[in-house]
């Protein structure tokens, strides 16, 4: 027969529990309240030893509560004998937790176990039995609560005067006279100013984060906190305030919110029960402009999208490659890689009076097409090198700037007409193909869901068989699902035909920031470089010529007029007076490294035959050495 609990010394546990909604609902749930009517019932009823549990402010759906889980371990060793709340909802609001405590834990612990407003007493078996019924109602009202709060948010997120989110991005605040609306911190916005200004001169995430490391500038995570702002303003790591990482720059540059955009419905939760957030994906978001003063341009923010799209890893002098996703192969359309060494190539030479000399090259730094890298390094041909020195590349890159930037500075007025005039002749043509490939498209999508609506009613009165409804529900699906990514690429399109309009203005704006250049910057190439392709060398040797093509942001390819004359007699003369003085320079020159070439080789040669010389006078040394040490060695053993 089993023994009974000794319950004289146990204690008799009074929770209580406050949440936010509780607290709205009057002065009968306050926590104070529950106290008393928990001890008056407990004296009343000859409890003794009490202890109150508290948990105030949490929720019923979470069972992660500081006292409630204090309780629950003194209950798995045997310290507490009875357990008394007001009602059952006090416990929490999830049946099967609740049920799981209630009915198996405290039962398993011989735990008496009282709601008393519920008239519920674990040791009268006729009082449980209406108890899962009042669990489902409580977990109900979570529910119906949790309904009707994300239906106010869905509401507020897409009114588009208000936030979704309670905290605004580092670089804001909010309004003291208006929550709903964001202003500028100035400390912080400065900041983010420059991490956009680094992103375009062309450094990446880590570098950009050890920088602002180096020179110590607060972590957003601490410099909110330390204000009491921010998701972790009661946690925050207060050890290492300036320790910036990398993804925390990525998350910074990728914000729409700093060219004062409202970013709603980013996260989600599946369920009133999940804890975890989950990432929703960007068709879902809902965005709207304008509705906070911006901290960079729209085309600062739009550049900085545009380079993070390719990684600039340092290479091996530790530098990012600022040309990294802007050079490809004209011929296969590839990118182009990088080749960069640290030293140049060594190389030994003798001088006209026999003396040994070492040199190095220029070291390597070039660009050559992935194609055809790939292919060789497989011992395949595809594609062909089309090197191109990246000195020679900055070179023109500089060229093409100064020659642009000059001509429509003092030529604005041509250049804007016959830039509108171009474009606009390419837009209509485009635009009216475009067009009409979305309509055709959106009369497909429309006749589509006729279909499919017709099916489903086929389906239902018996006419269409299940095995073929699923077939031709699957391919109307994929179909339209096909069309409705077409429809989304055609309306990209329009948009930027649309606003391409605003490119000029953009373009002479960029002109105007970098009227008088000297030399090239990597912002200056980020700033004015779209794309550049480079075609295959023609010729050989002094007569080596590369085609390059560069396309300028906002205007594309764009070939400054040169105005063609006839040269004069003079002009002529001279110009093959130095075609001769070239002619007879490459030739001279070429007959000075032949003659280099063959006493190098003779020196070479010298010195090969001076070595095997000089070995074989060594090894005939030690043989002399070794017979005459035996000689010595036979004569000692004689005398022996």
């Amino acid at each position: 027969m089993r023994r009974k609990k000794d319950k004289s010394n146990g204690i008799t546990a009074l929770y209580e529990r406050l949440s936010r909604d509780d607290d709205n609902a009057g002065e009968s749930n306050s926590i104070v309240h529950q106290k008393q009517m928990l001890e008056d019932y407990a004296m009343k009823h000859g409890f003794t030893n009490l202890v109150h549990f508290t948990d105030d402010g949490w929720s019923g759906a979470t069972f992660d509560r500081p006292s409630w889980n204090r309780l629950v371990e003194g209950v798995k060793n045997g310290e507490i004998t009875a357990c008394i709340c007001k009602d059952m909802s006090r416990i929490g609001r999830d049946h099967l937790q609740v049920g799981f405590f209630t009915d198996i834990l405290f039962r398993e612990k011989e735990v008496r176990f009282i709601a008393i407003n519920n008239g519920i007493d674990s040791d009268r078996q006729e009082t449980s039995e209406f108890a899962p019924f009042l669990n489902i109602m409580n977990e109900w009202f979570v529910r119906d609560t949790s309904k009707k709060i994300k239906a106010v948010l869905k509401s507020r997120g897409s009114s588009g005067n208000a936030h979704t989110s309670n905290i605004p991005p580092y670089g804001y605040l909010k309004d003291p006279e208006n929550p709903d609306h964001w202003i500028i911190d100035e400390e912080a916005a400065e900041v983010v100013r420059r991490i956009y200004r680094m992103t375009i001169e062309g450094k990446g995430p880590y570098q950009i984060a050890r920088e602002l490391s180096e020179e110590k500038i607060e972590r957003p995570s601490y410099y909110l906190g330390k204000k009491g702002l921010g998701n972790h303003a009661s946690n925050y790591d207060k050890e290492n305030p300036y320790m910036w990482r990398g993804n925390q720059v990525t998350t910074l540059i990728a914000r729409p919110e700093y060219i004062g955009k409202t970013v709603n419905f980013r996260t989600f939760k599946n369920s009133y029960k999940d804890k975890k957030t989950k990432r929703a994906d960007k068709e879902d978001w809902v965005v709207f402009d304008d509705t906070q003063e911006p901290i960079v341009d729209e085309e600062t923010w739009l550049l900085a999208q545009k380079l993070r799209q390719n990684v600039r890893k340092a290479d091996p002098m530790g530098e990012p490659n600022v040309l990294t996703g802007k050079i490809y192969c004209a011929d296969c359309g590839a990118p182009m890689y990088n080749h960069r060494q640290r030293k140049g190539r060594e190389r030994i030479y003798y001088t006209a009076k026999g003396e040994k000399r070492t040199s190095y090259s220029n070291p390597a730094d070039c660009y050559e097409c992935s194609t055809y890298n790939l292919a060789y390094q497989k011992y395949d041909r595809h594609c062909t090198c089309h090197h191109i020195s990246t000195k020679a590349l900055k070179s023109i890159i500089l060229k093409t700037i100064q020659e642009t930037c000059h001509y429509v500075s003092l030529n604005e007025r041509e250049f804007v007409y016959s830039l509108k005039e171009e474009s606009a002749m390419k837009d209509i043509a485009v635009s009216e193909t475009v067009k009409n490939r979305i309509e055709r498209n959106q009369k497909r999508v429309h006749e589509l869901d006729m279909l499919i609506r017709k099916i489903y009613e086929d389906n239902v009165i018996g006419r269409l068989p299940d095995r073929l409804f699923q077939s031709m529900l699957t391919d109307y699906e994929n179909e339209q699902n096909e069309l409705n990514k077409i429809i989304e690429t055609d309306t990209a399109d329009m948009q930027r035909i649309i606003g391409g309009q605003n490119n000029v203005e953009r373009f002479l704006k960029l002109v105007k920031k970098y009227e008088n250049i000297t030399e090239l910057t990597p912002a200056m190439i980020n700033e004015f470089i779209d794309k550049i392709l480079v075609h295959e060398p023609q010729g050989k040797g002094a007569d080596r010529t590369t085609e390059v093509e560069i396309y300028l942001n906002y205007v594309g390819q764009f070939q400054v007029p040169v105005e063609q004359h006839e040269p004069t007699e003079e002009e002529r003369i001279a110009a093959e007076k130095e075609a001769e003085r070239l002619r007879r320079k490459r030739e001279s020159n070429r007959k000075y490294m032949k003659k280099i070439r063959e006493k190098s080789k003779e020196f070479a040669e010298h010195e090969r035959i001076a070595e095997e010389k000089s070995s074989d006078s060594n090894v005939c040394v030690e043989q002399n050495v070794t017979s005459k040490s035996n000689r010595q060695k036979v004569k000692g053993e004689k005398i022996a």
